[in-house]
C-alpha cells in the first residue's frame, strides 16, 4: 500500500469521525462536511474565497520573498565573517524567541490596517529560521572546499557562488522549508488581528455572521494552501539539487 493511498485512506476515516460527530450533536454551530463543503463552493462561486486567497497569497509571497532574500544575503555574510556574527548573535537570539504576533500592536501602530501589517509579521516569521540556517550552514561547509577554491585561484564571488552556496544549500533549503510553514501560519494570525481582507479576515468575519460552515470552509481552505507551498518547495528542491549534481 502506496503513501498516498494510505493518506487518502486517513482522510476519509477523517471526514467519516467528523460526519458522525456532526450528526450526534446535531448542534448548527458543527456543521457536517457536507454543510462545510456547499459552503466553500458557494464561496467560489460567488469570487469571496478567490479574492481572499488572493489577497493573503500576494501578502505571503512579498513577506516571504523578502525575508528569505534578507536572511540568506545576511546569513551568508555573518556565516563567513564568524566574528561580525558574534557581535549580531546574542542581539538574534534575544529577538528570535518573541511571536511576531507579540509586534502586532506597534506595526499597527506604525503601519496602520492593511497590507503592511501582515507582511510585516510574514517577515518576521520567516527572517529568523532562514537567517539561522544559512548561518549554520556556511560555517559547517567542509574546508577543503575553501582550499580547492584557493588553489584555484577564486574570488571571493566566485567561491561564494560556486562553492559556499551549492555545499550549503541543502541545510539553507531546509530552514527555507520550515519557513514556508511558519510564515504562512502567522500569516493567518495577523490577519486576523490586522486586516480587513484575506483568509484570516474570512475566519474572523465568519465568526462575527454566525457562520461556521464558512469558518470551516476557510480553515480548510488555508490548510490545503498549506500542503499545496509545502509540495512545491519540494519540487522546487529537487530541481535545483538536479542542477548542481546532488
Amino acid at each position: 500500500m502506496t503513501k498516498t493511498i494510505r493518506g487518502i485512506i486517513g482522510v476519509l476515516a477523517l471526514l467519516v469521525i467528523w460526519h458522525i460527530a456532526a450528526v450526534r450533536t446535531q448542534s448548527v454551530l458543527f456543521p457536517a462536511p457536507l454543510d462545510v463543503f456547499t459552503s466553500w463552493i458557494e464561496l467560489f462561486r460567488e469570487g469571496v474565497m478567490w479574492e481572499h486567497i488572493r489577497t493573503s497569497m500576494s501578502r505571503f509571497a512579498i513577506g516571504y520573498v523578502i525575508a528569505a532574500t534578507v536572511g540568506i544575503v545576511l546569513g551568508l555574510f555573518f556565516g563567513w565573517f564568524a566574528g561580525a556574527w558574534s557581535f549580531v548573535n546574542p542581539i538574534i537570539q534575544i529577538l528570535r524567541p518573541v511571536s511576531p504576533i507579540a509586534w502586532i500592536p506597534f506595526i499597527v501602530l506604525w503601519f496602520g490596517i492593511g497590507d503592511i501589517p501582515a507582511v510585516v509579521i510574514i517577515f518576521l516569521a520567516v527572517f529568523y529560521p532562514v537567517l539561522l540556517s544559512t548561518v549554520s550552514a556556511v560555517g559547517r561547509v567542509d574546508k577543503i572546499y575553501l582550499k580547492v577554491a584557493q588553489n584555484f585561484a577564486l574570488s571571493r564571488t566566485q567561491t561564494l557562488w560556486k562553492i559556499i552556496l551549492p555545499a550549503s544549500f541543502p541545510q539553507i533549503s531546509t530552514g527555507l522549508h520550515q519557513a514556508i510553514g511558519t510564515g504562512w501560519v502567522f500569516l493567518v494570525a495577523g490577519e486576523m488581528i490586522g486586516a480587513q481582507s484575506g483568509l484570516g479576515f474570512l475566519i474572523i468575519d465568519s465568526r462575527n455572521n454566525l457562520r461556521p460552515d464558512h469558518l470551516l470552509a476557510a480553515i480548510l481552505t488555508i490548510g490545503l494552501i498549506g500542503l499545496l507551498l509545502d509540495l512545491m518547495v519540494n519540487v522546487i528542491e529537487k530541481q535545483i539539487y538536479t542542477k548542481w549534481g546532488k
